[in-house]
């Protein structure tokens, strides 16, 4: 009897390693904009690259954690010859430019293009790149001229480091608003390009924002916003965050508005006391709700 309870037990145990792996399943990606398709066969199987411009950014958005694998592909053009140097700029979050290069890459002995126009594939290249929890938009572009080159794009999944997140409030003045969400109040504020939300903290720490878009009744469909985090004047990330009405969350003393679904994104606070000003970029949309959270172990730090 012992026995069998063990083997039903190592077997539960099993079977939740594959739900909880297959639940963190790499999928690919498709960029939101610039999506100018490069269909590359490879072992008789079609797969989707993207072309990379030196002019047109290729977005990918993500939800994080996890790792964004990039895999590119330069090509060679009908009788060329030789090898191939190529650069791929990027950017996570509206952030500083980031570059990734090549040099020497020779022709793939396994891949062709299904338009044999294009000439042949080159050998393939890839690079990893790491993203935290919450929203993140990561824009690609060729650094250089003259070699094409295509790119697809893996997600990998991560697991979310559980903590206790307290609320933080902002500075004032900021226009407090009650929403109800199972069946508790949480304190959100109300800011929008003209007030926008300031907040004083210290670090080294992460500091998370929920943001929701206020929504008329008469509102339907997914709604496309921009936030953007200054530190005296100065621009350091840009979040472009996607969402539709929330079907749990009501205002308590509004019934003019509907919410939006929160969306997430965390700023990583560096060592000493920082000022961040959180200002929407979308002048024909309406106001944003936005609520701080803070690590529970880093109550210490104080406004």
């Amino acid at each position: 009897m012992k026995k069998l309870q063990l083997v039903l037990l190592i077997s539960l145990l099993s079977i939740a390693g594959i739900m909880a792996q297959s639940s963190r399943k790499s999928r690919s990606i498709k960029p939101v904009n610039y999506t100018k398709k490069v269909t590359t066969i490879i072992n008789g199987k079609n797969k989707s690259y993207y072309s990379l411009s030196e002019a047109n950014e290729s977005v990918i958005n993500i939800q994080g954690p996890g790792k964004l694998r990039v895999i590119s592909r330069a090509r060679f053009i009908p009788k060329q010859e030789g090898k191939l140097n190529y650069e791929i700029s990027y950017t996570v979050d509206g952030g500083k430019p980031e570059f990734e290069g090549y040099s020497g890459i020779a022709i793939s002995k396994e891949a062709t293009y299904k338009n044999t126009k294009l000439g042949v594939p080159a050998q393939l290249q890839d690079f990893y790149i790491e993203l935290g929890r919450g929203s993140h938009n990561v824009a690609f572009k060729l650094a250089g001229k003259g070699v094409p080159v295509a790119a697809k794009y893996i997600f990998i999944p991560g697991k979310s480091i559980k903590q206790e997140w307290i609320s933080f409030s902002p500075l004032q003045p900021s226009e407090p608003v009650d929403l109800i969400t199972k069946e508790s109040t949480v304190k959100y504020y109300r800011f929008s390009a003209d007030k926008p939300l300031t907040v004083q903290v210290n670090g080294p720490t992460e500091l998370r924002l929920l943001t929701r878009i206020e929504n008329h009744y008469q509102m339907k469909g997914r709604i496309h916003y921009r936030i953007q985090v200054k530190e005296k004047g100065i621009a350091l990330n840009t979040y472009q965050l996607s969402s539709i009405r929330s079907e749990v969350t009501t205002y308590k003393n509004d019934k003019e508005l509907v919410p939006g679904k929160a969306c997430e994104f965390v700023i990583n606070v560096p060592k000493g006391r920082h000022t961040y000003e959180v200002v929407p970029l979308d002048k024909d949309k309406n106001t944003i709700l936005g609520r701080f959270l803070l690590p529970k172990k880093a109550v210490k730090i104080k406004n």
